[in-house]
């Protein structure tokens, strides 16, 4: 297993090297990573079966093909991203150039979670190479077979560019002892804080992708067979362990009977009347996630769905009907449940969303522009997608992030490059003619009225001020 320290120390004389800095080193990084994912796509689907049940062609989807399309965007683009972008220079400071680029941070330490273990470990990867870094990875411990297919083929494809740390805590907290430019987390709350203590102790910069729960508003004007399918996807989806899943739909009653049934039918569609049977259908990752679940959805109502089973960690997709106060309500589910809750319209709907923390995602299922105007102009979410969850993610121009307790920062195409920038700002100034004689001291009259002009505080505009 690789210790914390010496990659970290082999990620940091790589980058104080210079040699990551040409265009051509980061695009020769983009390429083996794309290269790995396209050779090495039998293990890595297999580590995911094994870790997660996810069925091939899901994890093609949603994992392999999302961090191959990612990591070519960036190729495609990378040139231009990178080109110096020109800054006018105001009368005062002329005759000169001024301009901004974006260069790179250093070593970037990225943590990754277990739902999605490859793709939120790799597209930030993608984006910290692009941007000119080093990066130092720590998978999650909780998709163990992922975590070692990285161990693996990362030192083949990417020497030196990535290094892999595996392990739990203890090695966690070791490498966020150490210093690095930048730290990428995705993962719960309570961690997040723990990554943003330890990072403060060196004044590091962090990207936090965090969850919470992400409502869907449904109302008449849609299509609810059609709103009812996508919504299932959405949840169920991974066995409904991802974070930008639909949590919770909010609805009125007379929208929330038909829409039920018209779930049912989705779920059916998707996974047949027996999901333990279905190779679509992915697993719950452990026995303590799976015990969590259990206990969210006996302490509320099911109307469908609930069969389990402890063994094979088999939760099937299950519609429920809350209470105020059950537990289900109070947390992020992260797994196969998906409560209906009943509200008088879209302004309790509103209302309910504000009143907890701002969510990773907000979805609204509605053909009236009035209601998706409510939602675009009362609400604050990381995303907003009308008719469809989930698919902003497969947008590269897309930022992805959160807001408030969802999260800080975002990333995705351009976005990931100047998350893992800093864009410095540069000016050349010539020495002939020194304009700037006209404001050394010592300082007379005309150089005050000069200085008075230069600054918009002619007379005119004092008279302007005085007025007002």
């Amino acid at each position: 297993m690789q210790t914390a320290a010496p990659a970290v120390a082999r990620a940091r004389q790589l980058f104080d090297s210079g040699a990551t800095r040409p265009l051509g080193w980061r695009l020769e990084q983009l390429r083996s990573l794309r290269r790995m994912l396209a050779e090495r796509r039998t293990e890595f689907a297999e580590a995911l079966g094994s870790d997660l049940g996810k069925h091939a062609t899901e994890s093609l989807l949603t994992e392999i093909g999302f961090v191959t399309a990612e990591a070519a965007h960036l190729e495609r683009h990378l040139e231009a991203w990178l080109r110096p972008r020109p800054v006018a220079v105001p009368l005062a400071v002329q005759p000169a150039k001024a301009w901004t680029e974006l260069t790179p941070l250093g070593v970037v330490l990225v943590i990754g979670p277990w739902n999605y273990p490859l793709q939120l470990l790799l597209a930030p990867l993608a984006g910290a190479l692009a941007a000119g870094n080093t990066v130092v990875l720590k998978p999650s411990e909780q998709a163990p077979a992922t975590s070692a297919a990285l161990v693996r083929w990362i030192p083949e494809y990417l020497a030196g560019a990535a290094e892999v740390v595996e392990g739990g805590i203890p090695e966690t907290t070791a490498l966020l002892a150490m210093r690095f430019d930048h730290i990428f987390f995705t993962g719960g709350e309570a961690a997040a804080k723990v990554v943003l203590r330890a990072a403060a102790e060196n004044l590091t910069p962090v990207t936090l992708e965090l969850g919470g729960k992400s409502p869907a508003y449904v109302d008449s004007s849609t299509d609810l067979a059609r709103a009812a399918k996508r919504i299932a996807w959405g949840r169920f989806m991974n066995a409904g362990q991802t974070c930008v899943a639909p949590d919770y739909i909010l609805a009125t009653e007379d929208v929330l009977v038909p829409l039920e049934r018209e779930l049912v039918k989705a779920i059916g569609a998707l996974f047949g009347t027996d999901s333990s049977l279905s190779d679509s259908y992915g697993r719950i990752v452990n026995d303590r996630h799976f015990a969590r679940i259990a206990g969210l959805a006996d302490g509320s109502t099911v109307v469908h769905g609930g069969e389990r089973d402890a063994a094979s960690r088999h939760f099937a997709p299950t519609l429920l009907r809350p209470a105020p106060g059950d537990t289900v309500m109070g947390e992020e589910i992260f797994g196969p449940l998906l409560p209906l809750v009943p509200v008088a319209g879209q302004d309790e709907a509103i209302r309910m969303i504000n009143d907890g923390a701002k969510p990773l995602a907000l979805y609204v299922f509605s053909n009236d522009a009035g209601t998706r105007r409510a939602f675009a102009e009362r609400t604050s979410s990381g995303a907003l997608c009308f008719d469809v969850p989930a698919a902003h993610l497969m947008v590269p121009g897309l930022p992805f992030g959160g807001v408030g307790g969802s999260g800080m920062g975002a990333y995705h195409g351009e976005h990931s490059l100047r998350t893992f920038s800093h864009e410095r700002s540069t000016l050349a100034k010539t020495f002939r003619p020194d304009t700037l004689e006209l404001i050394y001291p010592p300082y007379t009259k005309t150089k005050h009225r000069l200085i008075s002009a230069l600054a918009g505080m002619g007379t005119g505009l004092r008279k302007r001020l005085r007025a007002r």
